[in-house]
């Protein structure tokens, strides 16, 4: 059985194309790392989310407060799991 942890955040980042002959498209910022580390910090199954996160996602998904976690590079980031759907209305 496959278990695959998740981790959002939001905020700004920076996208673009690198190369001449062969193209790869990335994206970088420091949004970009605190979600890495989102997934990093997780648990298998589950999708862990920073507050940020769960602002811009509140009206669509319920979440369950995991608490705070030490995150390398960023420090304590409070965190959340998101548990499922919000009941349609």
């Amino acid at each position: 059985m496959l278990k695959v942890r998740s981790g959002i955040h939001a905020g700004p980042a920076v996208a673009g194309v690198i190369g001449n002959r062969k193209l790869l498209y990335d994206v970088w910022g420091e949004t970009v790392n605190t979600a890495s580390r989102m997934e990093s910090h997780g648990e298998p199954g589950r999708i862990q989310v920073t507050t940020a996160a769960k602002e811009e996602l509140d009206q669509s998904y319920q979440f369950e407060r995991r608490g705070s976690v030490d995150v390398k590079g960023v420090g304590d980031v409070e965190t959340w799991w998101r548990t499922g759907r919000q009941a349609a209305t």
